[in-house]
């Protein structure tokens, strides 16, 4: 016999049931009647109640996205995921560590899709972050919410009560952005970057750069230039940096442009690390050759950062920058193409010189701030002279052989002999004649002094000068032209002799030609 107990558990079971089976009825007729809806009134009430609930929501939310749509990295999330590394993720069960070879610890930044709480003048923030996953097909617009790479794309969700609003927009934000400096001068950690290939047809790729710590040891100190010219450089380097309100004042973008030209080994490229390093700016080295179209290169230009050097290396080598000339070339192959739109469309986009001197200083170039841009060739003379002009190549530096001061630099560097000290060796004098008759680049002496590391440097300066007696011989001698004067027959006659100067008083008689 049941007891009064049991049976109440059963009527409420058999109530419960009963409930049960009226909300999946209902739910049922809901679905039913949804379904009869049209799509667009669905659509506007799922919209209305999603504004509704946020109206109502007492919390406030900030999305850090880590670039914008044109490629330019987002200071804010780089700050935010440094800042968080080193105040939020100490007692993380889960966190992301990197390492360069030039910190002394890892790094700790927040994984994908998890979250942090920080604590901010007694205000809870609620830190979260986030990926989007990667879009292979669709709209431009889609597309362009990839990473650098073609990867997913990342952002930081913050999230507060609403009444702290202006507390996490005028403190909080500043604050971190303050911290992330504060932090960065600690590691003084530069960047190479360096863009990697773009496909002719990817103009919706977003910024393409990579990037490596810098780390090249040139430096002002070392590098094997002649003083006076060392020191001009330096001047200009120091007086373009300070010169912030001037530049505002004039009305002009704050940039600066370095022409570096000379033969092969003469020091281009240590001189650019060397500026770098003297500025403590990020090294941005561009390869034309992987930049099919001008767009492209606009979007690796506005993904820079200020504080930063854009190098491109034998720019004559990377593209044709003397098509001017060949204007009625191009316009023949503009006709052969009038009945093909799309091929014409991507010929007139494609890389050339009016891209290139837009990207040096067209409307563009005054988006990034703060910055230099190099150029080097060793051959300056293929260069069209609208690239060369004042406001595009401010400075033009031009790197010769090597003579006496850039032999006693490397000397001091490779043998650690002080002034005084070489000028006391016996082959001092001997070589500093053999250099201004051989032409020799300092990369190639400090070849020969590489060759002698454990030798003495009486043994040292002796081998040099052995290679330049060699390389003396090895050159091709002199031609030298003499002209004799026949008076009977009032003629000249050229004549090459080779090995020695012959030396005479040529007379032409009046009537002569």
């Amino acid at each position: 016999m049941l007891n009064p107990s049991m049976m109440r558990g059963a009527m409420e079971l058999l109530i419960d049931w009963r409930s049960a089976s009226s909300i999946f009825a209902t739910l049922m007729l809901i679905n039913t009647l949804t379904s009869h809806i049209p799509l667009e009134v669905r659509m506007f009430a799922r919209k209305l109640f999603a504004h509704i609930f946020t109206y109502l929501k007492p919390t406030n939310t900030i999305i850090i996205e880590d670039s914008d749509t044109f490629g330019g990295a987002n200071e804010l999330y780089d700050s935010a995921q440094l800042y968080l590394g080193t105040h939020c993720l100490s007692h993380c069960v889960t966190v992301r560590l990197f390492k360069s070879c030039t910190t002394d610890s890892p790094l700790a930044s927040l994984p994908d899709s998890h979250t942090v709480n920080d604590t901010f003048q007694g205000v809870p923030i609620k830190w979260t972050s986030h990926k989007q996953e990667r879009s292979d097909s669709g709209s431009g617009h889609f597309r362009n919410r990839r990473g650098s790479d073609g990867s997913d794309r990342r952002c930081l969700n913050v999230e507060f009560h609403q009444k702290h609003r202006n507390l996490v927009f005028n403190t909080y934000i500043p604050h971190i952005l303050t911290e992330a400096a504060r932090l960065r001068s600690h590691t003084k950690e530069r960047r190479l970057y360096t863009n990697r290939y773009c496909s002719s047809g990817d103009d919706f790729h977003r910024s393409s750069w990579s990037s490596r710590t810098f780390s090249h040891p040139s430096n002002f100190d070392t590098i094997a230039l002649d003083p006076s010219l060392r020191e001009e450089i330096r001047a200009d380097l120091l007086r373009f940096v300070s010169r912030k309100d001037h530049y505002l004042r004039a009305g002009r973008a704050w940039k600066r442009g370095y022409l570096l030209h000379g033969p092969p080994g003469t020091g281009k490229t240590s001189l650019v690390a060397a500026i770098a390093n003297l500025l403590e700016f990020d090294v941005y080295d561009l390869e034309l050759t992987a930049v099919h179209t001008n767009s492209q290169l606009r979007r690796l230009l506005v993904s820079t950062t200020p504080k930063s050097v854009i190098v491109i290396e034998d720019i004559d080598c990377s593209l044709d920058l003397s098509d001017r000339k060949k204007k009625q070339m191009e316009e023949n192959q503009e006709e052969g193409m009038k009945d093909h739109p799309q091929k014409m469309s991507t010929y007139r986009e494609a890389l050339n010189l009016s891209g290139v001197l837009n990207f040096v200083d067209g409307l563009w170039s005054s988006c990034v701030g703060e910055r230099l841009m190099i150029f080097t060739t060793n051959h300056p003379e293929r260069l069209d002279p609208a690239l060369l002009r004042p406001g595009r190549m401010d400075k033009k530096i031009e790197l010769g052989y090597c003579g006496a001061p850039a032999f006693r630099m490397l000397v001091k560097n490779y043998l650690c002999l002080r002034e005084e000290e070489v000028d006391r060796k016996d082959t001092r004098a001997e070589i500093e004649r053999l250099l201004e008759e051989v032409k020799v680049t300092p990369a190639e002496i400090a070849e020969v002094f590489m060759g002698c590391d454990g030798d003495s440097d009486d043994a040292a300066l002796g081998k040099l000068v052995l290679e330049l007696h060699q390389r003396k011989m090895s050159s091709p001698p002199k031609k030298h032209v003499a002209l004799a004067v026949s008076t009977e027959k009032c003629s000249l006659e050229e004549t090459i002799r080779d090995g020695s100067t012959i030396k005479q008083l040529v007379v032409i008689p009046a009537g002569c030609s």
